[in-house]
């Protein structure tokens, strides 16, 4: 069971054309498992459950019934945190060897973060956090051919040349004290 303090993001879902090439995408790409499945009650749909995490039954619902005419999905994004800067460039790959498009790294100084366009248009962002803080919005191109050490330094020299540079915990302490 999930154990929160206060109202804290969970999970999400998204309407798919192609229930099972998206269940494979994501499942393929960001190792989820499939925990359930089934038409739903009051929405009469397929409905996939996914989780990457024994402590959070969904994290990810795919819910068919969007139409192949949709050329417009009402998804922002879909965010994916990872524990490296070299899952960055693995699920990158994946991605693209999985039909992702529209991809794109950015280093926004308290993240580096890699964007791409899912099989059906969807955008999911995959990220680590820095321990640095900066104003966002911030995107600067982001080189994932270069070593993590180097990767480090730049994005410390970027954020300690910017104005609202602090480090994280900083202002962390400032923004919930």
């Amino acid at each position: 069971m999930l154990k929160v303090t206060r109202p804290t993001p969970s999970h999400f879902g998204i309407y798919v054309t192609d229930v099972e090439k998206m269940v494979h995408f994501y499942k393929t790409v960001f190792g989820l498992v499939e925990t359930d499945r089934g038409i739903g009650k009051t929405f009469k749909a397929p409905l996939v459950f996914l989780s990457a995490s024994p402590d959070q039954h969904h994290q990810l619902v795919i819910a068919g019934g969007r139409p192949p005419e949709a050329t417009f999905s009402t998804v922002m994004q879909l965010s994916f945190a990872v524990p490296s800067i070299q899952h960055l460039r693995d699920l990158k790959a994946a991605a693209e060897a999985l039909g992702a498009t529209r991809v794109l790294p950015l280093n926004h100084g308290n993240a580096l973060s890699v964007y791409f366009a899912d099989p059906e248009g969807n955008t999911v962002e995959i990220y680590i956090d820095m321990p640095f803080y900066i104003s966002q919005p911030h995107g600067d191109p982001l080189d994932l051919t270069k070593d993590d050490a180097t990767l480090l330094r730049e994005t410390e020299a970027i954020c300690r040349s910017d104005p609202s540079f602090k480090l994280i915990e900083d202002w962390q302490a400032a923004t919930f004290h």
